[in-house]
């Protein structure tokens, strides 16, 4: 275990403290296709009964995203994508409490998400896709989480695996940082994500988590999405078969709670009401403090 540096992000709606507690970023995809749950909550009320029970279940930041980034994805239109997230920043405003982030890789979708009411900015491309997307943070204000990928989601498990994922995530995510401090993002926004899954063998997935502690000495708050990826399902298949998707939450509770020990001050997860338990439990290891007081077993 190691201690978890504490930072503060000023968004619009007042500053969020990370490293006190694990905060929870629950995932709301308003996509037809998405690799775990593509086309559950692609009807808007069913969007807005999402993500309404994902912050009473106990999520801290809500991710909705409107493009698919799954193995193999081709992407969409800014037009189609504003389609799809416009009437869900609407449908919310007023009703949800948590900030909203926004997961695109495209400027234009990012600034009009963010004059409907979005908070923070998750770009998978790491500002490789659209670099103005950053004008976009700065110009705003607001944090921007910063995602190393090996290629794009059309070609990220084609590509030949990395000799050395530790050295090529941090040069990675320092091109990244660079590009953003370039254009007027200040340091104390950003906050890094390895990208689990993107790009990376199952065998560096892991590697990531045990020496996550190495991409902390960057200096920027972690964050980590394990949830239902496909190294889960590889490690927890049966007679060479993965297991599916919504069958990974014990497998994904595991990596939550290695992440969190490692240093990670946000997970993100589509099981909320779950990984929030595995948090509050997981945080009573690094926080005394949150211990329960009495002394019956």
């Amino acid at each position: 275990m190691i201690r978890r540096k504490l930072f503060r992000l000023k968004l619009p709606s007042g500053t969020m403290v990370l490293g006190k507690r694990t905060l929870v970023m629950g995932v709301l995809n308003v996509t037809p296709d998405s690799f775990s749950d593509g086309g559950k909550f692609f009807r808007l009320e069913d969007a807005i009964n999402a993500a309404l029970a994902m912050e009473r279940s106990g999520a801290d930041i809500l991710d909705i995203g409107a493009e698919s980034t799954r193995p193999g994805s081709e992407g969409i239109s800014g037009e189609e994508e504003l389609e799809r997230l416009l009437p869900v920043l609407q449908g919310l405003r007023g009703r949800l409490k948590i900030p909203i982030s926004i997961d695109t890789q495209k400027a234009r979708v990012a600034e009009l998400a963010i004059g409907a009411g979005a908070e923070m900015l998750n770009d998978i491309s790491g500002l490789r896709h659209d670099p103005k997307l950053a004008e976009v943070a700065a110009r705003s204000g607001v944090p921007m989480i910063l995602m190393h990928m090996r290629g794009t989601p059309r070609t990220m498990q084609k590509k030949p695996w990395t000799k050395d994922v530790i050295k090529d995530v941090s040069r990675g995510l320092r091109e990244s940082i660079a590009i953003a401090r370039k254009a007027g993002v200040r340091a104390s926004q950003i906050i890094l994500d390895p990208g689990v899954g993107f790009g990376k063998s199952y065998a560096q997935n892991y590697e990531l988590l045990a020496r996550l502690p190495e991409l902390a000495r960057l200096g920027f708050p972690l964050l980590l999405g394990t949830s239902r990826k496909g190294f889960l399902g590889a490690t927890l298949g049966r007679n060479g078969d993965p297991l599916p998707p919504e069958e990974r939450i014990w497998g994904t509770a595991a990596t939550v709670a290695a992440s969190i020990l490692q240093g990670a001050q946000i997970v993100r997860a589509h099981d909320v009401e779950e990984m929030t338990q595995v948090v509050r439990v997981t945080d009573c290891l690094l926080h005394p403090e949150r211990r329960p007081k009495n002394s019956a077993g």
